[in-house]
C-alpha cells in the first residue's frame, strides 16, 4: 500500500463551503469589473457553485450574504438548491453598506443604530431557521480612523451587550461565529481585530459562540498555524475563510501566494481534530475573483485546499513525534518537509476517478460548455456584484 492510499479515504470527509458572493461582479477600492456570464439572481449564483461541486464532489454547500442574497421565499431558494445537487450554509451578516453604520453598527453610539443592526442578525437568524442553516457568520466593519475620533473600551461594552442579545436568540444547533480582521476600512482601530479580541468575546457568550479564523487577515510575518493550534486547543475555531494575499486582504485564490502556509495550517487543523468526520470546523473560502472567471477560480481554490489537505495527511506522525521528543532538529524538519514536496496529483486524479468524478476538474468544466451558456444566456438584466 502506497502512502497515499493510506490517507485516500480521509480525503473523503472534506467539505468545502463556497460563498455565493465569489460568483458575482467583484473589484477594487477603485473599480468594480464586469464579466460575461455574471448571476443576475441568486439562483443562478447557487446554479454556478453547483458546477463546482459537480467537477470536484468538495463543494455540497453554498454561504449566502443577506441583504445580497434576501429573497422573498426561502423555502422556495432552499428547494432550488437541493435541485441543483447543493444545499444553503453559513448565512452572513451585513452591516457594512447601509449609510446609517457609517460610524458602526453593533459597536455605534446611537442605540437605535446598534438596534438595527442587532435586527439585522436577527433577521437573519429567521432565515437560517429556514434553510436549516448552522451557522451565523458576523464581520464588522466597525472602528475608527483617528485617535480620539471614539471611546475604543465603550464600543467594546456596547459590542458585548448586542452579541449577547443575537447570541440569546440561537437555536439548539445553531452556532455564532465572530470574525476578525486588523484593519481596514477602519484605520486607526477595528473593533474586532484579531484572534483575542473574538476570542474574549465569543469566552463571554457560551458554548454556541466560536471564532471564525480568516487567512487573509493578519499582518504581515503572522504565525496563523500558532493561531489555528491555539483555537482548537481551547476548542473555540468554529470556521475557516480560506483566500490568500500578497500585501493585505487581498482575497486571492487560497494557496496562490503561500502554498506552503497553508500546508502549515492544515498540519495543525488535523493534528489538533479540526478535521475529520467528528469535526466541528467549518471549511469555507472567502474569495474575490476579480480578473479571472469566477467558477474555474472557485475549482482551483478547492482543488488547493484538498491537495494540501492530502499533503498533512501524509506527515508521518509516530516518526514526527519521535524526532521532536529526541531533540531531532533538522530530522523532525525533514519529516515535516517530506509530506509538502510529496507530489500527489496523480493520485488525486485516481481519487476522483475512482469516486465517478473527472481526473482533471478544471479542463472538465472548461469542455463542458457551461461557461459559454451563461455567457450567452445572461444577456439583459443587471448583474449581481458587491
Amino acid at each position: 500500500m502506497t502512502a497515499f492510499e493510506t490517507i485516500a479515504g480521509a480525503l473523503d470527509d472534506l467539505r468545502i463551503e463556497v460563498p455565493s458572493w465569489a460568483y458575482g461582479n467583484s473589484g477594487t477600492r477603485f473599480k468594480v469589473f464586469g464579466s460575461p456570464g455574471t448571476p443576475r439572481t441568486v439562483q443562478e449564483k447557487i446554479s454556478d457553485a453547483a458546477a463546482v461541486h459537480r467537477v470536484t464532489g468538495l463543494t455540497p454547500k453554498v454561504a449566502l450574504h443577506i441583504p445580497w442574497d434576501r429573497v422573498e421565499d426561502v423555502d422556495a431558494l432552499a428547494s432550488f438548491a437541493a435541485d441543483q445537487g447543493v444545499e444553503l450554509g453559513t448565512i452572513n451578516s451585513n452591516t457594512f453598506q447601509d449609510d446609517d453604520f457609517k460610524f458602526g453598527g453593533l459597536t455605534h453610539h446611537d442605540e437605535a443604530i446598534r438596534r438595527k443592526a442587532i435586527d439585522h442578525h436577527l433577521e437573519c437568524l429567521d432565515i437560517m431557521d429556514r434553510t436549516g442553516s448552522r451557522d451565523l457568520k458576523i464581520w464588522l466593519a466597525d472602528g475608527s480612523n483617528y485617535p480620539g475620533q471614539s471611546d475604543m473600551r465603550a464600543r467594546q461594552d456596547r459590542l458585548a451587550d448586542a452579541l449577547h442579545t443575537i447570541y440569546e436568540r440561537l437555536g439548539t444547533d445553531q452556532r455564532l461565529v465572530l470574525e476578525y480582521k486588523f484593519f481596514e476600512p477602519s484605520f486607526y482601530h477595528t473593533d474586532v481585530p484579531d484572534w483575542g479580541t473574538a476570542l474574549t468575546q465569543v469566552l463571554a457568550l457560551g458554548e454556541k459562540a466560536v471564532v471564525c479564523l480568516d487567512t487573509g487577515h493578519h499582518a504581515p510575518g503572522t504565525n496563523i498555524e500558532f493561531i489555528v493550534m491555539q483555537l482548537l486547543r481551547l476548542g473555540k475555531l468554529g470556521s475557516f475563510d480560506f483566500n490568500s494575499r500578497f500585501y493585505a486582504d487581498d482575497d486571492l485564490i487560497v494557496g496562490s501566494a503561500d502554498p506552503f502556509q497553508l500546508f502549515r495550517i492544515m498540519v495543525e487543523v488535523i493534528r489538533g481534530g479540526g478535521f475529520g468526520p467528528d469535526a466541528d470546523v467549518a471549511f469555507m473560502l472567502d474569495q474575490c475573483h476579480n480578473i479571472e472567471k469566477k467558477i474555474p477560480g472557485q475549482i482551483r481554490s478547492v482543488l488547493n485546499v484538498q491537495e494540501m489537505t492530502a499533503r498533512a495527511l501524509l506527515v508521518d506522525r509516530p516518526a514526527l513525534t519521535e524526532a521532536q521528543e529526541a531533540g531531532d532538529v533538522l530530522g523532525a524538519h525533514e519529516i515535516f518537509m517530506d509530506a509538502f514536496y510529496t507530489d500527489i496529483r496523480a493520485d488525486l486524479a485516481d481519487w476522483r476517478a475512482d469516486r465517478g468524478l473527472p481526473r482533471d476538474p478544471m479542463r472538465a468544466y472548461a469542455q463542458s460548455g457551461y461557461q459559454e451558456q451563461i455567457e450567452t444566456d445572461r444577456v439583459g438584466g443587471t448583474p449581481m456584484s458587491w
